[in-house]
This record gives structure tokens, C-alpha cells and sequence, in this order.
């Protein structure tokens, strides 16, 4: 997974990354790119990349949108590419500090040695959304307020965790508050294993709240489909982008009224149909 643009200064570095990382899992080449873009030369945007040129603003709008960028994400991208063609000390110093402000504003925090212990149990995203959402509540108060039910030992024990790994501050009148309201588990080769607990224990959640909860608290929609690999590969790209626009859409929410879990699944129901053999049929 990509870092947040906001930990970007270069924004050729950026397209780069971003370029690698969708040829990495697809057939994703430069002309493809240009084209999403709505640029008519197929290697304008590798030109860029080697220094070869540069991109002017209606060019950086069109490749930060080709990019999947919303919200403060794509404001910093443009930012970076205004910096870099500013003519004056002036000019680049505005762009910097409103970097920075951005930056600062909607940092995302990339986990580190804590990141095993943060995704071990669902208990800790949960608590630290509750722990904002409920100023002033007490541990036995959040844990009533949890779906399944915990402990407040258990709620007490998760604020303790997240306080000490730095996931949340506490102000003199024992408000929480998040470090980072986004967080992101980077390249860490631990993901696989941390990640893989949590997404088990939520999809057990999904499968109980289709039995419990009335239509009008949940949400279920799926859809059966023949891909390609290439196809396959769009898909993947898509829900990224979807995920990444619903997070700019909640990423400013001052008070939000409940927690509320999003998972995207999407998986073959047959074996790969290119390796079946298929006995023909010669009639009567």
C-alpha cells in the first residue's frame, strides 16, 4: 500500500510510486495512464517522471483526479506541483506552509512496532472511534455501547494500549482525542498476519449482523461476475479508489453518532476456467 501523498515533497516521486505500484498488480502502462489523464501524448506522464518536462496546473488537476485524489489529498498534490513551478521565494514559501498545514492537519500515521497489537483484535479500532464519539464516557459506558458486548476491563485495557502506542491523547479534562485520524499500515510485511485476524473477526460480525440487525441498520449488496485477469485488476483498482474516497468523506467528521464497520470482499466462486478441461459434446 502506497504512502499518504501527504508524506510526499516530490510529486514526480509520487506519480512514480503510483505508477509502480498499479503496474506491480496489473498491466498498467504509461499510455494507459496518460489516457486517464486526457493527455494526447501516451508518454508525457514517464516524461515527467524522468524530468523531462513538467506539469503545468490543468495538467496536475487532470493526473491528481487520474489518480483516485480527493479532498485534501488532491489540494496537496497541486500544492507540490505549484512549488516546484513558483518563480519567486515567496511563492514557494506560501506553498510549503500550506503543505504543511495540510500535512499536519491530516497526517497519517503509518503504525510501527505496535501494528501486530493494534489489528490483533477488532477491540482497538473500536474503542479508539469510541473513545472520540463519547467525551467524558467511562469504560463500562463504551463497552455497553459495543456490538458484540466487552468488558469494561477489556475497554479499559484497549485505552491503555492506544494511549502508551501513541493512537490517542488525552487532554487536562479527560477528553480523548486521535493522534491521526487516518491510519495506514504502510509495506510492513506483518500486515498479512495482523490484518488477516481482524478481517476474519469482522466478517463473522457481518454474518451475525445479517441475521440481527433490521434492513434499516445494515447494508448488503453483492454481485456475481465472469473477469479476466485484466478485469480483475480494474476491480481491485476501483473498490481502492471507492475506499479511499469514502475515508476523505468521514475524515472530518467532528461528531459522529455511532461506529459503524465497511468491508470489501471480493473473491472467485470457481476454479480458474482456463485450466478445466471441458469434454465436448459429440451428440447422439
Amino acid at each position: 500500500m502506497m504512502k499518504s501523498v501527504v508524506e510526499y515533497k516530490d510529486y514526480r516521486q509520487y506519480i512514480l510510486d503510483y505508477y509502480s505500484e498499479r503496474k506491480r498488480s496489473s498491466a498498467f502502462t504509461w499510455r494507459e495512464f496518460a489516457r486517464l489523464a486526457g493527455f494526447a501524448s501516451g508518454s508525457y506522464l514517464k516524461l515527467v517522471c524522468d524530468g523531462k518536462t513538467r506539469l503545468l496546473e490543468e495538467g496536475a488537476k487532470k493526473t491528481a483526479l487520474a489518480m483516485g485524489l480527493l479532498g485534501f489529498e488532491y489540494d496537496y498534490f497541486i500544492l507540490m506541483v505549484r512549488y516546484e513551478n513558483a518563480k519567486t521565494e515567496q511563492q514557494k514559501k506560501k506553498c510549503i506552509e500550506e503543505m504543511r498545514a495540510l500535512s499536519d492537519a491530516h497526517h497519517v500515521k503509518i503504525l510501527g512496532s505496535d501494528l501486530y497489537t493494534f489489528y490483533e483484535t477488532w477491540k482497538h479500532s473500536v474503542v479508539r472511534e469510541l473513545a472520540v464519539a463519547m467525551p467524558g464516557a467511562k469504560p463500562h459506558e463504551m463497552a455497553k455501547a459495543c456490538r458484540p458486548a466487552i468488558s469494561a476491563a477489556d475497554v479499559s485495557a484497549s485505552l491503555s494500549f492506544l494511549m502508551k502506542s501513541g493512537l490517542l491523547t488525552r487532554d487536562i479534562k479527560g477528553r480523548y482525542h486521535q493522534t491521526n485520524r487516518s491510519l495506514t499500515t504502510g509495506r510492513l510485511n506483518v500486515v498479512a498476519v495482523a490484518v488477516h485476524s481482524l478481517l476474519r473477526q469482522m466478517g463473522e460480525f457481518a454474518l451475525e449482523a445479517l441475521d440481527k440487525l433490521p434492513i434499516s441498520e445494515r447494508h448488503f449488496s453483492g454481485i456475481t461476475m465472469g473477469v479476466t485477469a485484466e478485469t480483475y485488476a480494474k476491480v481491485v483498482e476501483e473498490i481502492a479508489q471507492c475506499r479511499k474516497r469514502i475515508v476523505s468523506m468521514v475524515a472530518d467528521e467532528k461528531h459522529p453518532d455511532k461506529v459503524c464497520r465497511l468491508n470489501f470482499q471480493f473473491f472467485p466462486l470457481t476454479e480458474n476456467l482456463n485450466g478445466v478441461q471441458v469434454t465436448p459434446d459429440k451428440g447422439e
